[in-house]
């Protein structure tokens, strides 16, 4: 990297519990026979993760529980050179934790409790504001509550910091427009995107009808990820398509998160919205060949041995 950028993060810290089996049991089923795995998670300090071992420098700004779950979530976050200072811990809830289920095929069902991740608020994104307005880029997604996250797009956006948002666990319908003024990119995938704007989408076509309410909403830049398909990037004038590459998947947990961290570091680059939505989608593909959440995010020189090695179609640009 030509300089280091600096990435702040607000989000969810999670512990998560993974079993991988065969495949994923029906409800009143048990599947036996599965393989588990206990690794730091929660979508906010994935990205945080991500962007960190691609060389950003990262900030994250959550809250955990004062218990042995936060104790370790910390010391992993710090030994991943991501600065703690406003991780706060609450003796009240629990920290968050995922339980999630993954088949032979890499597809997923998680659930989560949230724990202290409900508890981050406003008045915790205020006493990290000089930070956020320090940063070249602020990520954001849905598993703290909304009013936090319009707080730390606000005071982002204020100080002309750019703010991504990632719209996950997708949203009930629309965000408030109070909300969406003050985000710059968005990057839902195909199901976040059908619930905010109504339009199911299967395919590229479809992700175009749906990217083109997103940025009637108010957002500058709209990015959908397609899973193995590729991701749709979309602004006023410009659009395009990459592709997907092709690999084996093991576990899609942590794709999303993946891209979103790649996509924050590569814009603070100053990376075009095309180029940094590539990056950001070999990122995400190389982090499903792997079991588990933050344990399958790669560091930047993996991404770049795995550049030379993955085969995709052609960026398309109109």
């Amino acid at each position: 990297m030509t300089k280091t950028p600096r990435i702040l993060v607000v989000g969810s810290s999670n512990t998560d519990m993974v079993v991988r089996s065969t495949r994923l049991p029906a409800p009143g089923e048990t599947v036996t026979g599965g393989q588990f795995l206990l690794a730091a998670g929660g979508k906010g300090a994935n990205q945080a993760v991500a962007a960190a071992r691609l060389g950003a420098e990262v900030t994250l700004v959550a809250k955990v529980g004062a218990d042995m779950f936060g104790d370790q979530a910390i010391a992993g976050y710090q030994k991943e050179g991501i600065v703690t200072d406003f991780i706060f811990r609450d003796p009240q809830n629990a920290t968050g934790v995922a339980l999630i289920l993954v088949d032979g095929r890499g597809e997923n069902l998680i659930s989560v409790a949230s724990g202290a991740n409900h508890a981050l608020g406003p008045q915790d994104v205020q006493r990290a504001a000089e930070r956020i307005r320090s940063a070249d880029v602020v990520l954001l997604q849905l598993e703290i509550p909304l009013d936090t996250v319009a707080c730390a797009a606000k005071v982002a956006a204020e100080a002309g910091v750019p703010v991504i948002l990632d719209p996950a666990p997708a949203p009930a319908g629309p965000l408030d427009p109070g909300l969406l003024k003050h985000v710059a990119y968005l990057k839902p995938n195909e199901t976040e995107a059908e619930r905010l704007t109504g339009i199911p989408v299967r395919d590229e076509a479809s992700a175009r009808r749906a990217a083109a309410k997103l940025l009637e909403s108010g957002v500058r830049y709209a990015i959908i990820t397609l899973g193995a398909k590729g991701a749709l990037w979309v602004e006023r004038e410009r659009s395009g398509f990459v592709p997907g590459r092709r690999v084996e998947a093991v576990d899609s947990t942590a794709a999303g998160d993946a891209f979103s961290g790649a996509l924050a570091c590569a814009l603070a680059l100053g990376l075009a919205l095309d180029g940094a939505v590539r990056y950001a989608g070999l990122v995400g593909a190389l982090s499903v060949t792997r079991l588990g959440a933050q344990p399958s995010l790669p560091t930047e020189e993996e991404v770049r041995r795995f550049a030379a090695t993955v085969v995709g179609g052609t960026p398309r640009t109109q």
